[in-house]
């Protein structure tokens, strides 16, 4: 489904049913409410404007038209549409996988839209978004090429990575709010039940080299860190590596949250070094 199908479908069960709209009937508050541009939004309320739905009042200002709303049988309600997919977290979730075989891989525009049922244009956007994290080459004249996963490439990212979070927690020590250390806490939740999702809240590291203040770490992190970001975002929809990424998370919150320093320090290089079972596996 569209973005502009969605939007459509969206506001209009909502109107039949008599549902309260998610957000007032202008282009900056749909768009905000939905997270897109103006572009589909405008199309959605031009097609409802023309199916009577609704209407422009006398200040021009468009308003629900109640004679065009039927009134559902007694008992029958529509069901509101399920959200497109994330094409960008789609596409991003294949190029991991794929990115995980080691070897480079060029990837064409014309034939990746086609695979993913967009457009070329949509398609480049998401292309120049994954560029952006370092996942992506854009090789003039040749189009993209896919970053391989290189074991050795992880290990040496994590050993830096290791001494310049430590750094930065030491750094931090002077500025860390308690209030803010118990809410990331709170956002990392291991599900009582096997049906319940696990809830993580990976926060606590950019908090952590924020409140250090160091420009030049936070440099590193914003250049270098974006790509290992994406796969280890990947490694966690195991359930497994999930429940014990926030064991990990709680263990170095409740030392900060008791300025048990030590303890801190320790769990940090723990969970840096040794939380990616997943990523270690795959074959130099």
């Amino acid at each position: 489904m569209s973005l502009k199908n969605y939007i459509k479908n969206d506001l209009e069960v909502r109107l039949r049913n008599g549902q309260e709209l998610p957000a007032q009937l202008t282009l900056d508050s749909l768009a905000e409410h939905y997270e897109v541009s103006f572009s589909p939004v405008r199309i959605a309320l031009a097609e409802l404007v023309a199916e009577g739905l609704l209407q422009k009042g006398s200040n021009r200002r468009l308003v629900i038209n109640p004679e065009q709303i039927k009134p559902l049988k007694r008992g029958k309600k529509s069901v509101l549409p399920e959200p497109p997919a994330d094409m960008f977290e789609v596409i991003t979730n294949d190029f991991v996988k794929l990115s995980l075989q080691g070897e480079p891989v060029d990837i064409r525009e014309e034939v990746t839209a086609q695979k993913y049922k967009i457009s070329r244009s949509s398609l480049r956007i998401i292309l120049n978004r994954l560029a952006g994290t370092g996942i992506l080459d854009h090789i003039p004249r040749r189009g993209w090429r896919l970053r391989p996963f290189r074991q050795e490439d992880m290990q040496s990212f994590l050993e830096v990575r290791e001494l310049l979070e430590l750094k930065a927690l030491e750094l931090a020590k002077p500025h860390l709010v308690k209030e803010d250390l118990q809410r990331i806490l709170d956002g990392n939740v291991i599900p009582k039940k096997k049906t319940e999702s696990v809830v993580i809240d990976n926060s606590l590291h950019e908090y952590i080299i924020e409140k250090a203040g160091n420009y030049y770490i936070q440099d590193f992190f914003q250049r270098q860190g974006r790509y290992y970001d994406i796969l280890f975002d990947w490694e966690d929809q195991d359930r497994e590596t999930a429940i014990e990424t926030v064991r990990q998370h709680q263990s170095i919150l409740k030392a900060l949250i008791k300025k048990d320093w030590r303890s801190a320090r320790k769990a940090l290089s723990y969970h840096i070094r040794d939380n990616h079972p997943i990523l270690s596996k795959i074959a130099k």
